[in-house]
């Protein structure tokens, strides 16, 4: 196989939990009719060109993989077979480098690292069989990858052609105390319908990561336009000719004539290119902490949106809220990994009299992974989206309106 070859291949979208959902809407909305959609995976057909895209573009997903080889592996013998028949000549240079992930429940394996690190073998000995040399190989993102999905006596070896994940955007220098997942936050946008439009304030800012992410979408900010090393960029073939002479610059629409790399420049240039500067909406985050606002800004910096987000080091109650309606978000401490319930309890009841005095008419959101904290928010909510939070099992409640239980009208 070579990858990037001008033809369609199946294309796997991995996502976290209960994500897989929203990226279906975003692969949807990107024109794409998935074939196959899990509880942690969106299935796509398509080129190379489709491969790029889905990096650049996507939101709310981990990785995008392209499946080499799939079939019955009972132990660790037949997985290194297994991954030694595959042609990696083809697809990673043999001065290159290269790392394996792996996500594995089969009985035989105690120590989780060893599917890694027989499949690394297995990659060197075929090239070293080949060229008398090998590629360098390490847990470093920073070359090609390669992810293997061993599930009791199944596995599946994927050419990984994202590398560090994609909810990775390289912005959050200053991750703060359980900070949330940036394709977490932007699934959370997704699901209370902000349209990037209207204004978002996020009070409790932290690190301020659903802030960044509402900023990213109201300007039709590309996630991907933030990283800079994809693992595609150091498969075989990426520097040279598809078809045809050299090309300067290409449209994105073309392939012939025109290397992997130049077509991944020109689509990077067009994604900047349809970045909105002007008329953004109000995105307002604070916190009641001075270091985690400091914090925010400078993860806000990176990310090249401070300019379209005020902060300020406030009580979440005396956060400014704009006269014109739009969504605020809550993601405080569960009683979990941060605080107890007779700690957090008046929090919560806070939290929902705030929404209900100052964001009236307002959509509003909250996640939490404690539902005992969530009744006290006395809200009615339109609707509890599952999500998780890392390994803790939450629910983002959304109050239409932020109306109080007993106010509501008939």
């Amino acid at each position: 196989m070579r990858i990037f070859e001008d033809r369609d291949y199946p294309i796997i979208i991995s996502c976290a939990k209960e994500l897989s959902r929203w990226t279906e809407i975003e692969v949807r909305d990107m024109g794409y009719s998935p074939i196959e959609v899990t509880e942690n995976t969106v299935v796509v057909r398509g080129s190379m060109r489709d491969m790029m895209r889905l990096n650049l573009y996507l939101r709310t997903a981990h990785r995008v993989l392209v499946p080499l080889y799939r079939r019955s592996c009972r132990n660790i013998r037949e997985l290194y077979e297994m991954a030694y028949s595959i042609d990696w000549e083809n697809l990673i240079e043999v001065d290159g480098y290269f790392s394996v992930s792996s996500v594995v429940h089969n009985k035989t394996i105690r120590d989780t690292r060893l599917p890694s690190l027989y499949t690394k073998d297995a990659i060197a000995d075929r090239m070293r069989d080949r060229f008398h040399r090998r590629p360098d190989s390490g847990s470093l993102n920073e070359g090609a990858a390669v992810f293997v999905y061993w599930e009791k006596d199944e596995a599946l070896i994927y050419l990984d052609t994202s590398g560090e994940p994609l909810s990775k955007r390289g912005y959050r220098k200053i991750p703060g105390s359980a900070p949330m997942q940036e394709t977490l936050a932007a699934a959370c946008i997704m699901a209370m319908h902000w349209d990037g439009q209207k204004p978002f304030v996020f009070p409790m800012c932290g690190s301020g990561t659903p802030a960044i992410e509402a900023a990213m979408i109201a300007m039709n900010k590309a996630p991907g336009s933030l990283k800079s090393h994809f693992a595609f960029q150091s498969l075989k073939g990426y520097n040279r000719m598809i078809s045809g002479e050299r090309a300067p610059r290409v449209a994105p629409r073309q392939m012939s004539g025109a290397t992997p790399e130049q077509i991944w420049k020109e689509m990077v240039l067009e994604a900047h290119d349809n970045e909105r500067h002007d008329l953004l909406p109000d995105i307002i985050a604070s916190d009641i902490s001075p270091e985690a606002v400091e914090n925010a800004h400078s993860n806000a910096i990176a990310a090249g949106v401070a300019q379209y987000i005020r902060f300020h080091a406030c009580d979440f109650a005396d956060t400014p809220i704009p006269k014109e309606k739009g969504c605020i978000f809550f993601n405080p401490e569960y009683g979990i990994r941060l605080g107890t319930y007779e700690e957090l309890a008046p929090v919560y009841e806070r939290i929902g009299s705030f929404m209900n005095t100052k964001c009236a008419g307002w959509t509003g959101g909250l996640i939490t992974g404690n539902p005992d904290l969530a009744r006290l928010v006395n809200l009615y909510y339109r609707t509890r989206v599952p999500f998780y939070n890392g390994p803790i099992d939450c629910r983002l409640f959304i109050y239409q309106g932020c109306e109080a239980k007993g106010e509501k009208k008939p």
